[in-house]
């Protein structure tokens, strides 16, 4: 009787925290109704005690897992001593976060953010001062060329290039300078870059939010060799597919690829605080003065003593080559299923999108009936289930949810 008391109880909780955030917040996301309390590694458990296992690891930004051990501790130990100065001050961390992030991508420069559309945004106006600085195209006139069904955020700027009709709908004027070619096709690529008023090309190496898209072999390579041929800057959007999301540190390393710049986010904050990046050649960057870009938060040295304490874990490789194996894995699973509810699947590292046939569909419900048997997975644009499970996933949990997609798939089908 005091346990059915008990579990009561905790169901009223959680439907008071669901009111709560329904009568409080915009009604900007749709979240599935479960409501977490606690995370350790590859698991949650929510208000009612019940335990789930985390195929999504908000997307990406929790590549490390829930409260990595040493990362919760170097955010401790930085709590204890300075959290903010703002950048009218040095600090202590930033300049060792700097030399380390720099170290890791290769690069000269890099200019610390809060979030990924920050990131995103800082690497579109550095692109059009190249352009007028370095590259001498007329002021006012520079465009950026991107792929149809990106999503790099959500800022006007960044909808007024994306081809996803909820993402612009009510929200214009849009601001110019942009050009959308089909993803994946470096003919229309070449096409778009050949106007001498092009700065920059700006490429999800891995389409996410569109399901897991990755382009053919040979694109990304194209790509480069296009953008140096016509003087056009390279920028890699590595938000969600960067830092061991895909198999490598790197997923434009699949193709021996090396941009320009890379914009970098989620994962670098280890899953505690928003830490976003671009990545850069000195000759990107340093077209910069001071004063014309920066943000209070950007580089506080809480932000740059979880990042120092990131980069050192990825730094070994262990977490890039458990992605790569049990991505390889994971796929292979889901390949072999045999699934009649499933269209395609696709993936790189450790990151799949299951793209479900038209009887199968939507994908939400699908999630829900996941939800149900202790697996939150995440549906896209109706059609896709995301799953991308942390990357420090004991292979017998790997296992133990993917017999629950599988389960959840087969009985979609009937």
């Amino acid at each position: 009787m005091a346990r059915a008391e008990e579990r009561s109880e905790a169901a009223g909780a959680a439907a008071e925290h669901v009111e709560l955030v329904e009568r409080y917040s915009a009604r900007n996301y749709g979240p599935l109704p479960v409501v977490i309390a606690e995370g350790e590694g590859a698991w949650v458990t929510d208000v009612e005690g019940r335990r789930y296992l985390d195929f999504l690891s908000a997307y990406s930004a929790l590549n490390l897992g829930h409260r990595h051990p040493a990362v919760v501790a170097a955010a401790k130990r930085q709590l204890d001593r300075l959290t903010l100065t703002s950048r009218a001050f040095h600090n202590d961390q930033i300049g060792p976060f700097l030399r380390d992030l720099c170290e890791l991508c290769g690069m000269d420069l890099a200019l610390p953010m809060n979030s990924g559309a920050e990131a995103v945004e800082t690497a579109i106006k550095v692109a059009r001062a190249w352009g007028y600085r370095v590259k001498g195209v007329p002021e006012g006139r520079a465009k950026i060329v991107a792929c149809a069904a990106n999503f790099h955020g959500r800022t006007v700027t960044i909808v007024s290039f994306s081809t996803d009709p909820a993402a612009r709908r009510d929200f214009g004027p849009f601001t110019p300078g942009f050009v959308t070619v089909p993803y994946g096709d470096a003919g229309a690529l070449e096409e778009a870059l050949a106007d001498p008023e092009v700065v920059a090309f700006l490429v999800e190496p891995v389409q996410g939010e569109a399901g897991v898209i990755v382009p053919p072999e040979g694109y990304l390579r194209r790509a480069r060799e296009l953008c140096t041929e016509r003087g056009v800057l390279l920028l890699a959007d590595e938000i969600q597919s960067g830092l061991g999301r895909a198999g490598a540190t790197f997923a434009c390393e699949h193709e021996g690829v090396v941009p320009d710049a890379y914009l970098l986010g989620k994962t670098l904050g280890g899953g505690i605080v928003p830490l976003s990046a671009v990545v850069a050649r000195e000759e990107v960057l340093g077209v910069l003065r001071p004063g014309e870009h920066g943000s209070t938060f950007g580089g506080n040295p809480l932000a740059c003593a979880i990042g120092r304490e990131v980069i050192r874990i990825l730094r070994t490789g262990e977490l890039q080559e458990r992605s790569r194996v049990l991505g390889e894995r994971m796929l292979r699973a889901l390949r072999e299923a045999g699934l009649p509810a499933v269209k395609e699947v696709r993936g790189r590292g450790l990151w799949a999108g299951v793209e479900l046939t038209p009887d199968a569909v939507p994908a939400r419900a699908r999630c829900e009936e996941l939800l149900a048997r202790g697996v939150l997975a995440k549906d896209t644009h109706e059609t896709t289930i995301r799953l991308a499970p942390p990357l420090v996933i004991p292979e017998e949990d790997l296992s133990w949810g993917l017999e629950q997609v599988v389960a959840v798939l087969e009985a979609a089908a009937r």
